[in-house]
This record gives C-alpha cells, sequence and structure tokens, in this order.
C-alpha cells in the first residue's frame, strides 16, 4: 500500500497519508496538501452544496502529486528554523543527521584536518633559520612559503567545491592527502626557494584545501542538533596542533636538518587520507518494495552561484572579508610588540603559548553554549559579539604598557578568537543550508583570501611607515568592529527578524477536525480512475 500510495523523491518514499491531511466539515469542504519536505500548504476547496464545482479527492491527490513533483527534497521531516534572521535546513536531502554514531569519528577527522590546515603554514616557520642559511637569502623571502601556503588554503575554496560537487568528499579528502604528502616530501629535495615556494607552498597548500573544505562539509551532513559543539570541537585542532608540531619541527630541525624534518613531516600528512577513509557518505534508506529506480534527480550544479541571490550570504561574506584583514594581524605582532617593550625573547614568545592554550578551551565552550537551545536560534549574533569583543580587545591591548598588561591582552585575546573560529562555519552552514554549503564555503574562502593577503602586509607597511605598534593594533581592531556591525546591522535590517518562509508556514497551519484515511484514498484510487475524462494522475503515471 506504500507503494501505491507513496511518492517516491530522491530516493525517499512519503506516503500520501502524510501529504493529505484534512477534509474540514464545515459547509466549504477544503482539503489541504501540506508538504513537509518543502515546507509549505497548499488547499484545494470548493462548496458541498448541489450542482457546485467541488473537485474530487482524486482530482485533489493528483495535484499534490505534481507539487511533490517539483519540489525539491529537504529533509524527511520539517526543517526550517529562524536563526538569528536565516532560513536555516536541518540535515542533508533525504538523509536525517545521526548527530553521534559515526558522526565521532567524522568529528576527529575534521579535528585533525582542521589541525593540519591551519597549524601547518606557522609551524614550518620554525625552519625559516636553516633556510635563510641555506639559500642566502632574507626572511621576507622565506615567509613567503607561509603566505602561499594561507593564499592556497583560501583561494582554492571554489576548485575545492567543484571537485566536491563532482566526486564526494571522500576521493577528494584522499587525493588532497597525497599530495600535501608529496609536496613536503619533494620540498626535502629542492635546491631553491623557488622550488619550495612550488612544492610546499602550491602543491602542499593545494592538498591540504582539498582536506580542510571537505572535512567541514561531511561535518555538515553528520550533525544537526549537535552540530555547534561538533564545530567548536573541531576548530579546536588548530590550537592543538600548532602547540603540537611547532616543538617537534624544532626537534626534528636540531636532530635531522630541515630536509630530514621536511620529509618526516610528508609523512605525517599522510594521516590525512587515514582521516579521508572517515569520511563514510551518508545514504538515503531505500524504502518500499518498488523494483523501479525512481525518478533521477536534477543535475547538481559544480559550483553554486545562487549562494549571491541570498542576502545573508552576502551580508555574511562581506563581514567575513572585512574581519579577516585585522583578525590574524595581532598573533603575528605580538611577540615584536613585547620586545620592542624591552621583554625578554623568551617571555616574548610565552605570549603565543598562553594565547594557544586559552584557544584551545575557548572554541568548544563557544560551541557547546551555541549548541543550546534558548542560544541556537541567535547564534548569527553572537558571532557578531564575538567579532565585537574581538575588535574591542585589540583596541584594549594597543594600550600595554608592559608585559603583565600584554598577558592580560592575550588572554582575552585568545576567548574572543577561539570564540570567532568555532562559530564562523558554523554560522555560515545556518545560513545557507546543507545543499549550498559546498559551494558557499568555498566562495567565502575565496574572498577571504584576498583580505588574508592584504590584512598583515598593510599592517606592516604601517609600521614601517611609523615604527608605532600601537596603531598596528588599533587598525585590526577597528576592521574587526566593522565587520561585526556589517554582520549585525546588516542581519538586522536588510533579513529582518524573521524568516519569510517560517513566517509563510504559520499562516498557513492546516486545520485539526477532521484528517484523511490512507485507506480511503487507496479506495478513490482503484474505483474512481478517471473524472469528468480526466486521467487521474497516480505514482506510476505521474512518474
Amino acid at each position: 500500500m506504500q507503494e501505491v500510495l507513496g511518492h517516491r523523491a530522491g530516493g525517499v518514499f512519503t506516503p500520501l497519508s502524510q501529504q493529505i491531511l484534512h477534509i474540514s466539515a464545515s459547509p466549504t469542504r477544503e482539503l489541504v496538501y501540506s508538504s513537509p519536505l518543502v515546507g509549505r500548504h497548499e488547499s484545494f476547496s470548493g462548496q458541498q452544496a448541489a450542482g457546485s464545482n467541488t473537485p474530487s479527492l482524486p482530482h485533489a491527490c493528483s495535484k499534490a502529486y505534481s507539487v511533490l513533483e517539483t519540489a525539491s527534497v529537504r529533509d524527511a521531516e520539517p526543517a526550517l528554523l529562524a536563526m538569528g534572521g536565516a532560513v536555516v535546513e536541518e540535515g542533508p536531502t533525504g538523509v536525517k543527521a545521526p548527530d553521534g554514531g559515526w558522526g565521532w569519528a567524522i568529528l576527529w577527522g575534521c579535528f585533525v584536518i582542521t589541525g593540519f590546515s591551519y597549524a601547518f603554514p606557522k609551524a614550518v616557520s620554525v625552519f625559516f633559520k636553516e633556510l635563510i642559511r641555506e639559500f642566502g637569502i632574507g626572511y621576507s623571502d622565506t615567509a613567503w612559503i607561509s603566505s602561499i601556503l594561507l593564499a592556497m588554503l583560501y583561494g582554492t575554496g571554489p576548485l575545492c567545491s567543484v571537485c566536491v560537487n563532482r566526486f564526494g568528499c571522500r576521493p577528494v579528502m584522499f587525493t588532497g592527502g597525497l599530495l600535501a604528502s608529496l609536496g613536503m616530501v619533494s620540498a626535502s629535495f629542492c635546491g631553491s626557494i623557488i622550488q619550495l615556494y612550488f612544492t610546499t607552498g602550491v602543491i602542499t597548500g593545494l592538498g591540504l584545501a582539498l582536506n580542510f573544505q571537505p572535512s567541514l562539509i561531511m561535518l555538515n551532513r553528520y550533525f544537526n542538533k549537535r552540530r555547534p559543539m561538533a564545530n567548536g570541537l573541531a576548530a579546536a585542532g588548530s590550537p592543538v596542533f600548532l602547540c603540537a608540531l611547532s616543538p617537534l619541527g624544532q626537534v626534528l630541525q636540531d636532530h635531522y636538518g630541515w630536509r630530514g624534518g621536511f620529509l618526516i613531516l610528508g609523512g605525517l600528512l599522510l594521516n590525512c587520507c587515514v582521516c579521508a577513509a572517515l569520511m563514510r557518505p551518508l545514504e538515503a534508506p531505500r524504502l518500499g518494495s518498488g523494483s523501479g529506480p525512481g525518478p533521477q534527480r536534477p543535475p547538481r550544479r559544480l559550483l553554486d552561484l545562487s549562494v549571491f541571490r541570498d542576502r545573508g550570504f552576502v551580508i555574511y561574506a562581506l563581514a567575513a572579508s572585512i574581519m579577516v584583514l585585522g583578525l590574524f594581524v595581532p598573533p603575528v605582532f605580538v611577540v615584536s610588540y613585547a620586545k620592542d617593550l624591552g621583554v625578554p625573547d623568551t617571555q616574548a614568545a610565552f605570549l603565543l603559548t598562553i594565547l594557544g592554550f586559552i584557544d584551545i578551551f575557548a572554541r568548544p565552550t563557544a560551541g557547546f553554549i551555541t549548541g543550546l537551545k534558548k542560544v541556537r536560534p541567535y547564534s548569527v549574533y553572537l558571532f557578531s559579539f564575538a567579532m565585537f569583543f574581538n575588535g574591542f580587545t585589540d583596541l584594549t591591548g594597543s594600550t600595554a604598557s608592559d608585559y603583565g598588561g600584554l598577558v592580560v591582552f592575550c588572554i582575552f585575546f585568545g576567548i574572543s578568537y577561539g570564540m570567532v573560529g568555532a562559530l564562523q562555519f558554523e554560522v555560515l552552514m545556518a545560513i545557507v543550508g546543507t545543499q549550498k554549503f559546498s559551494s558557499a564555503i568555498g566562495l567565502v574562502l575565496l574572498l577571504e583570501a584576498i583580505a588574508v593577503l592584504i590584512g598583515p602586509p598593510s599592517g606592516g607597511k604601517l609600521l614601517d611607515a611609523t615604527h608605532v605598534y600601537q596603531y598596528v593594533f588599533v587598525l585590526a581592531g577597528a576592521e574587526v568592529l566593522a565587520s561585526s556591525l556589517v554582520l549585525v546591522l546588516g542581519n538586522f535590517l536588510c533579513i529582518g527578524k524573521r524568516p519569510e518562509a517560517a513566517t509563510e508556514e504559520e499562516h498557513h497551519k492546516p486545520p485539526e477536525d477532521v484528517k484523511v484515511d490512507s485507506r480511503e484514498v487507496e479506495q478513490f484510487l482503484k474505483t474512481e480512475p478517471e473524472k469528468n475524462g480526466e486521467v487521474v494522475h497516480t505514482p506510476e503515471t505521474s512518474v
């Protein structure tokens, strides 16, 4: 019976008894069609008086079938929530996010990938003095290695989106792990800095990018209710790996030199392939006994540019780009700032350790708080607060005049920096939903890549012109503060407090007095195949 009355959509049968909810007992006979897949309702009504043009139940059924055919399948349950003015799509197409189970393995893999992606460009800096001595170059020449790594991580976002939409997450991540390892192994045989730019910068950077973005996509598919906490735990991989890789790199350099260190780090990056093996794709369950494969889904866009028609995405992308201009500036200059105040080198370097230690605990804590039932609907505004807090910390940090003041600055900067790191992709997932996230994150990372290449160098030029570190921190704080205002004001004014889809759903709640029994519908389909010369569409005739 389920096969007769159910409509196959993306491999999932939705029983017709869930679609035809009601026939009103009032003088006006009304049948209300409610689709839990698309979150909307349609009604067909007419007078029951003699001679009235009252549509038959089979006719209404065929209308319901036709609407189902053209509707885009989302989740098997109603899944539209207001989240800071954005419409949130819960779970991937046709599959309910397990929020656990194998998802914990996905979370662990994402933790490792995030750690490698963000910590590796900073960890290779411990080899720079050896490279300067080996090739007779300046510090600015070696710094381009980290810059190229970051540029590849951010700038290849659209390419990663195309690859994921074409081949899937697991094959792309496996290929990325091989490329990342190949780049570092090849770098150990390089004879010039230009070759290092290509191997360590381009090849390894591309490999890390092909791992980072798909891991976030898989995390989004496996977690829904616990997604903020999962994002916070995964984001904690960055400070944890930074605290581990930097000392490891120093030990490798002392025992094996920079070439041996690069070779061993290349082998270590093969763990990305192990993480790729964990990324088991979710498959929609096939219900019913139908032998046919069902209707094919329309071909998926390799890069969905329609996200730019979403005002929420445009506002987020603009705010994130402005934020990145100043977000990474203080960690780059805080050690030099301390030395300029007369702080010993050892104590100055310890400031980054303090910042990283606080960051480790701030990220999962922020994710846990965001996942609370009463807090999650306002995650966009919480993200705005995190950016405002970070910018305000930069401004107050510019007034530090001794080591104690810089320690306090690093503590509060670590808290705000961890909040931003834990919430940035959670908010993007909430704004664009599951289907468009793979394209949205690639486009956002591309825009952020431009800002990453502008932000720290502009701070360096300001320092060269003024020789005053306070101005650098003020500039960074002003940029991050501006981004928080863009996000909160844009979300409040341009998007509105409530999503249109959720408001429309409230106004079209189906009546609840009488419901149609599915057996009655089956009887109509069997006994009245035609009405007034009009063929009734069943699943067999309409597919």
